[in-house]
């Protein structure tokens, strides 16, 4: 049997984790591409990835626009393209994945480029997962998994609450910021200016990002938690009628979100106003490599029985695979890129795949979400030692 080949749109942190990842899977032999405009990335990314893993790897260049023979070439030849650049770039490389007849799974938190490759694969022969990171991503299928957990133990069908909530951050953060970049300085200031979509009173609505500021205990560490968008990926509308309140929220340490609105503040509504957020950010705010991501997911209602929870928490920390470093947002939000990819090359799904529609036991229990996310923290404690 000829071995799958995947190209990997996107040759950065995650382009590279993904491939390592893909590189590692003992249950299949994967042959790689590795596809970005710059040469010089390319060839890190294919040092990176060369490790004792099975199967080939070649690289392509992709043009600022257009196409060219050799990338024409690449797609012609694989199977699923697995797409790790920018979210504003989602729809063209869906179009080549849908010309070519070929799988497709992204990453972007990007509302309104994810509507746009929903609309343009409605029937497609192949299948097209969206929004398959981290957030978006992992903690969609946990609070799924915790909501169908819930009802299944409950005996219901309909509950109160679902939160689902997300920190990559720094091991370290100083006044006045209180942060570091561990990702790209423009997702981050797309998802706390763009609006977040939430369901409020069991109606799905629009609401400011970088609103409904609370504190939140993890393990008895302090974080704040604030509305950004993107996050909640299609959650609001699968569980339409049976949530009364549902939201995704960024998690920072405290002070971060006050010194953030000051930001904005003194910025004002102007067409430009995440670009500017982001200069002031990036001018403010050092990048950093020993992160730490921390994620939190529960489920509330009452019952027969009277108010329950279940909750699940995680901390992942960097990791090392075949010798080579993995930022914790890096392994995150690789892994859950690599499961999604497992997912599609079976082969049994066509047309959009949203993460609603994963099954949450094979993704949780799935080979890269296991060996990066392990078990929540709650069930490590509670192993024999």
């Amino acid at each position: 049997m000829a071995n799958k080949r995947v190209v990997i749109a996107g040759s950065g942190g995650i382009g590279r984790a993904v491939g390592l990842l893909l590189r590692e899977w003992r249950a299949e032999d994967i042959d790689l591409v590795l596809a970005d405009a710059s040469e010089s990335q390319l060839q890190g990314a294919a040092e990176f990835v060369d490790t004792q893993g099975r199967g080939t790897i070649d690289t392509v260049v992709i043009p600022r626009d257009g196409g060219s023979p050799e990338l024409e070439a690449a797609l012609s030849s694989s199977d699923l393209v697995l797409d790790c650049l920018p979210g504003g770039l989602a729809p063209r490389v869906a179009g080549w994945a849908l010309s070519h007849r070929l799988h497709y799974a992204n990453l972007t938190e990007y509302v309104a480029e994810t509507n746009q490759i929903l609309a343009m694969t409605q029937g497609a022969d192949t299948g097209f997962a969206l929004q398959c990171g981290l957030a978006p991503g992992f903690v969609n299928v946990l609070g799924n998994s915790l909501y169908q957990r819930f009802c299944q133990q409950h005996g219901v069908e309909d509950i109160d609450l679902m939160k689902m909530r997300v920190g990559a951050l720094t091991r370290n953060a100083e006044a006045p910021h209180f942060y570091g970049f561990t990702w790209s300085p423009i997702g981050v200031a797309t998802e706390y200016v763009k609006r977040a979509v939430v369901v409020r009173g069991g109606e799905t609505v629009e609401v400011d990002s970088l609103e409904e500021i609370q504190t939140l205990l993890i393990d008895g560490l302090a974080y704040e938690e604030a509305t950004t968008s993107g996050g909640a990926a299609d959650l609001p509308e699968s569980l339409a009628g049976r949530v009364q309140h549902l939201d995704y929220k960024t998690l920072r340490y405290p002070g971060h979100w006050a010194w953030v609105r000051q930001q904005l503040r003194a910025i004002g509504e102007v067409p430009d106003r995440i670009q500017q957020l982001q200069d002031r950010m990036v001018s403010a705010v050092p990048q950093m490599e020993d992160d730490v991501v921390v994620i939190y997911a529960a489920v509330e209602s009452r019952t027969p029985t009277g108010r329950h929870r279940l909750d699940a928490a995680y901390k992942v920390k960097p990791s090392t695979f075949s010798g080579r470093r993995l930022r914790a947002i890096q392994s995150t939000t690789a892994a859950g890129l690599a499961e999604c990819a497992r997912e599609l090359l079976t082969g049994r799904y066509k047309g959009p795949r949203l993460q609603s529609q994963i099954d949450c036991e094979d993704y949780l229990d799935g080979p890269f979400v296991g060996a990066i996310y392990g078990k929540p923290m709650s069930e490590k404690l509670q192993a024999p030692r």
